[in-house]
């Protein structure tokens, strides 16, 4: 045993380990138990956040945690099998696994059971949007909240998502087993939007005092390559695999010392993972096989001319708006259009920037979305207009983000207050 414990070192854990858990003991529990697993895996890491402060971390951290959810879902089903006799076959089934439960945490295992527990969350019957909500939650360990802000709606809503799912599964006894190789095809689609939002909320993490979660985004980049080495690997996951490792590259730059948001055009480029970007162009040159063209083609490719650009002076920034040009005509979602105004405003001047946005100023979606105020107050100052700007990013911190682009968005205003006054 260490002498104290780390609450950082729990919650690595808990993002490392959470999904995996489940994954392992739903795979013993079978589909009906789902919400025993979870709530198994929340309580050894409750006893963790209880014991380890006083008995120190154990030689075996993730072991350990494996082997109290393990028991507390046995006895859980014990109490059960007071009352339905078909639970003793399960508790013994499960009794049996107590002594494998180092062997548990080998990768090639753990692999396997992540893999199997995402494609049953993306199973056809399971509505589109409940198949990511709960693979979020069950496979990447996010909160309802953390899932809500990365789709902009309202925690509720994704708490129902998450009910209703878990109880179509119950009702209608949806395996867990990995389906035939044509099946995970037609499923494939979901499960890579799962994982690139996976990655996603690592890269920009919704809430809280960090900006990234990277132990976050090199696990679904993991996922990805999973996948990829897979029998249903396919140009399209090779462009995700390639999107995400030079998204990653950027990671170490993407915060200062104080853990303070750096724009992308004031990065180090020197801080930027070479070997990520090998990798990330590695995948790009073998999704190019073939000639159908995916959404994260599109994105890729927009991510490989940042990556290809030696300074920020040198990013191409008409190539990344035809790309986005693209990337519309296939996902006309907001964020897309939103990040679209963000690049016009390179190439067309912060007029042309504006325009763009009117149409987004009424989405619904984007209410609660801190970057739109935040563009509109970045193109408003541009144009001189520093009172509407101030508005903008007033307006911009009235909602939910973290607090790193809390206080990015704080020295913004208080630029555009001191330019307010200059004039």
């Amino acid at each position: 045993m260490e002498e104290s414990s780390s609450p950082v070192l729990l919650e690595h854990l808990f993002r490392m380990q959470a999904g995996r858990t489940v994954s392992w003991l739903a795979g013993l529990l079978g589909s009906q138990h789902l919400q025993l697993a979870e709530d198994a895996v929340q309580e050894s890491m409750l006893r963790a956040a209880q014991s380890w402060s006083f008995e120190g971390i154990p030689e075996k951290p993730e072991a350990w945690l494996f082997r109290v959810a393990h028991n507390y879902a046995i006895s859980m089903l014990r109490r059960g099998s007071n009352f339905e006799t078909k639970m003793d076959d399960l508790v013994a089934a499960m009794e049996t696994r107590t002594l494998q439960i180092e062997d548990v945490c080998t990768e090639e295992q753990l692999r396997d059971d992540e893999l199997r527990m995402i494609f049953m969350c993306c199973h056809p019957e399971l509505p589109q949007e409940a198949r990511v909500a709960l693979s979020l939650k069950l496979v990447s360990g996010f909160s309802a909240g953390e899932i809500a802000r990365i789709f902009l709606v309202e925690e509720s809503t994704v708490a129902q998502r998450l009910v209703r799912a878990k109880r179509l599964i119950r009702e209608r006894n949806l395996s867990l087993g990995m389906p035939a190789n044509g099946e995970l095809r037609h499923r494939l689609d979901s499960v890579l939007q799962v994982i690139y939002l996976m990655f996603s909320g690592g890269y920009a993490v919704p809430a809280g005092e960090k900006l990234i979660r990277q132990d976050v985004c090199i696990e679904a980049l993991r996922l990805a390559r999973m996948v990829a080495a897979s029998s249903i690997a396919s140009p399209p996951v090779d462009a995700l695999v390639a999107l995400m490792a030079l998204q990653a590259a950027r990671l170490p730059a993407r915060t200062d010392a104080a853990g303070d948001l750096v724009l992308l055009e004031e990065q180090d480029h020197t801080l930027w993972d070479n070997g990520l970007i090998a990798m990330g162009f590695y995948y790009f040159d073998k999704s190019m096989i073939g000639t159908a063209v995916s959404e994260w083609h599109i994105q890729a490719a927009i991510a490989a001319e940042y990556a290809k650009a030696q300074t920020p002076q040198a990013i191409d920034w008409r190539a990344i708006l035809a790309h986005y040009d693209e990337l519309v005509q296939m996902n006309a979602s907001p964020i897309v259009a939103l990040n679209r105004a963000a690049v016009v405003m390179k190439v067309h001047g912060a007029d042309a920037a504006l325009a763009e946005l009117l149409p987004l100023e009424t989405c619904s979606p984007l209410h609660a979305y801190h970057l739109l105020p935040a563009v509109r107050g970045h193109i408003l100052a541009e144009l001189g207009r520093f009172a509407e700007s101030e508005i903008a990013f007033t307006a911009a911190l009235k909602c939910d983000c973290s607090d790193p682009e809390r206080r990015f968005l704080r020295k913004q205003l208080e630029v555009v207050r001191e330019r307010q006054r200059a004039h």
